[in-house]
């Protein structure tokens, strides 16, 4: 799953659960930037690269969700 992709799930999940999402591209460095996900938040890396399961794992642990939450 690249980045676009998992911006695409949790905007979907975002908009059930009326929650405040949004991608902060200027507060990262060089291709990253800061995912708010509500009032939890976590570092985006360049949206076209493929995503690690380990890494996919940290995020969405950081702003509260898990992998079957996106599936």
């Amino acid at each position: 799953m690249n980045g676009n992709e998992l911006l695409k799930k949790l905007n979907r999940i975002a908009k059930e659960r009326k929650i405040n999402l949004e991608l902060v591209k200027s507060h990262g460095k060089g291709s990253h930037g800061t995912l708010r996900f509500g009032d939890k938040k976590t570092t985006m890396k360049d949206l076209k690269k493929e995503i690690g399961p380990g890494l996919l794992k940290a995020m969405l642990m950081r702003i509260g969700l898990e992998i079957k939450d996106i599936k």
